[in-house]
């Protein structure tokens, strides 16, 4: 196996291929944070269809605002810690906490973002994320090993907006790929 670079993929979407199962299948994941002690990204294509951020508000200790009329749309972030919310925007917008992801992404957990969201004064592009995706050390070089993970360019249109359910399509046109000539089988010389 040829040794990937521990810290290459902060900043990156992995596109799953098309014999993922679960929650994964025709996931597009944006890594956030990927080095020696592991990685930890948010699937970007999943929308949670239960229910919706004026939901979510409506839950919260502060008021939305009434006339914000473009949704606000929340996914499901992975399969960790489903109960916590990670804030995926634009860098025209930024608070001490924030962490800039690189691709023109920050990624934000504060109380203080989504009281600014719901008070229209947020970042212009966003998504809400609800858990996320994880890996040990190693564990994630050796998915992309077994050819359970394609490597993409990352672009605030791909991760922030778009049609969702192109998303995933989008990242493997991206790579120059129709994944109808992909193999799940790895291959080794």
């Amino acid at each position: 196996m040829d040794k990937i670079d521990a810290k290459n993929l902060t900043g990156k979407c992995l596109v799953s291929l098309p014999d993922a199962a679960g929650e994964f299948a025709d996931a597009v994941v944006y890594i956030c944070s990927h080095g020696t002690d592991g990685a930890m990204g948010f699937i970007v294509n999943k929308r949670v269809k239960e229910f919706s951020f004026r939901d979510l508000a409506a839950e919260l200790p502060f008021p939305m605002e009434s006339d914000i009329t473009a949704p606000i749309s929340l996914y499901h972030g992975g399969p960790l810690e489903q109960a916590k919310g990670f804030i995926l925007h634009s860098g025209d917008y930024r608070l001490p906490g924030s962490l800039d992801t690189g691709s023109g992404i920050m990624v934000s957990s504060s109380f203080e973002v989504l009281q600014d969201i719901a008070a229209g004064a947020g970042p212009k592009q966003k998504i809400i994320a609800l858990g996320y995706a994880g890996w040990a050390p190693h564990q994630l070089e050796t998915e992309i090993a077994e050819n359970k993970w394609l490597i993409a360019e990352a672009t605030p249109e791909l991760v922030l907006g778009g049609d969702d359910d192109r998303k995933w399509s989008q990242a493997m046109s991206s790579l120059g790929i129709s994944f109808t000539n992909l193999s799940p089988a790895a291959g080794h010389s």
